[in-house]
């Protein structure tokens, strides 16, 4: 059977060397190369969708490839696709680079300039190994190898704009609707959804962020498991802690909740860290959570440029909410997108804090009133957004037909 080989490869010179050297290897099949770490992602996922057999056996990746750099990229491969191997082709071949390889996941290291026999005797031996995987896989091994979970992060344009509120509900909406959800704090300093939720904790964000391989065991002595079901990964306690989660630390925690969760939302707050930063750069979707004024608008158009800056996100990839919305404001959905150049979300949040405020102040936000317009237009938005399964009818011209008594009606899983 041959062995099909998926190079990961960006620079183009380095393309045309590593196709050609790896067409000439016995039994191997090259399959056509992408060229950054999100191509790479989006065709492992369709491939796994399909069956874990469609997945090549072996991925070579590249050092240069982009935007999500090579070991990262080699440890969200060996956490989503655990069948498939990975080799990194780099010029440093130190112990110390070949030590940190083996750390993220990678299954071997081959050094520039490429050799055939080095190249030959690594894409055999890590074949080997796939097929063993995918032996043992196949006599039932508890192993995600799906696409994964789909991620939202949720930022403010400023502090008070409705952000956590909108991620707590986002995640209800979703576990209501029978799919498993985590939400994870990740506004490392300030974050309230323990607070929101009336929730006592002892482990948070800061306990993964030192561990190198996240194991589900971890994972899940990590998590705090909420009445409603969602599962919840927070802040620390002591603001101070969160510098301890480092961007890089922020992917692996991601990586390995969508690998166990269909839908994953983090709140991100308004101070963007680089542990946020890393997450709305990973994100499916990523919001941006506004109120109708002047102040907050601008802070909108703040952020969404300096996302721009620092290549974490293009304004056209991001989805602004629109908060305490009112029909006699000046400042309305489309006058939004004009000024941030994003998308805007059709369903805008109507302004009642009447409605939340009993619910904010005893820490019981997830106990909202389903008659509530606040709550429907939430559940709505995550129904807008795909996180729930809407039964037919429920949402039609980007407004509710509710369930009973006005509540969002959803389809539950079967147990």
């Amino acid at each position: 059977m041959p062995t099909r080989i998926l190079p990961a490869v960006g620079d183009v010179d380095a393309v045309r060397s590593i196709t050609t050297l790896l067409s000439q290897l016995p039994d191997a099949e090259p399959v056509a190369p992408v060229a950054d770490s999100t191509q790479l992602i989006d065709t492992l996922a369709r491939l796994a969708a399909e069956s874990i057999d469609e997945l090549p056996e072996v991925v070579v990746v590249h050092e240069r490839i982009g935007p999500v750099p090579a070991l990262e990229l080699i440890r969200e491969v060996a956490l989503r696709f655990p069948a498939v191997g990975v080799i990194l082709v780099t010029s440093d071949a130190s112990p110390g680079l070949f030590q940190a390889a083996m750390d993220y996941g990678a299954r071997g290291l081959v050094a520039l300039p490429l050799s055939y026999e080095e190249l030959a005797s690594r894409v055999q031996a890590v074949a080997q190994w796939s097929v063993g995987v995918r032996r043992h896989l196949g006599s039932g091994g508890d192993v995600f190898t799906g696409v994964g979970g789909t991620v939202v992060t949720v930022c403010g344009a400023k502090g008070g704009v409705g952000a956590t509120l909108t991620s707590i509900q986002l995640a209800l909406a979703a576990q209501a609707s029978g799919r498993s959800t985590v939400l994870v704090d990740m506004d490392l300093q300030t974050g309230d959804v323990a607070s929101y939720l009336d929730v006592q904790f002892r482990r948070s964000v800061v306990d993964l962020a030192a561990i190198t391989d996240i194991s589900p065991r971890v994972l899940a002595d990590a998590v705090f498991r909420h009445d409603t079901g969602v599962a919840l990964l927070l802040a620390p306690g002591e603001g101070e802690r969160g510098e301890e989660v480092s961007d890089r630390a922020a992917r692996q925690i991601v990586s390995a909740l969508r690998s166990r969760y269909e839908v994953v939302v983090v709140d991100c707050g308004a101070q963007l860290s680089g542990a946020g930063a890393a997450a709305v750069e990973m994100a499916d979707r990523a919001l941006l959570i506004t109120t109708p004024d002047v102040v907050a608008v601008r802070g909108a158009k703040r952020t969404v440029r300096m996302w721009d800056r620092l290549q974490i996100r293009k304004a056209e990839e991001t989805t602004v909410v629109v908060n305490r919305h009112t029909r006699g404001t000046e400042i309305q959905p489309p006058l939004i997108q004009k000024i941030t150049g994003t998308a805007v979300a059709a369903t805008a949040i109507p302004a009642n804090f009447k409605e939340l405020q009993g619910a904010v102040d005893a820490g019981r936000v997830h106990e909202l009133d389903s008659k509530g317009v606040v709550k429907q237009a939430l559940w709505a938005l995550a129904g807008e957004l795909g996180l729930v399964k809407v039964t037919e009818g429920a949402q039609k011209g980007g407004r509710l037909r509710g369930g009973d008594r006005g509540s969002v009606s959803f389809r539950r899983r079967k147990e």
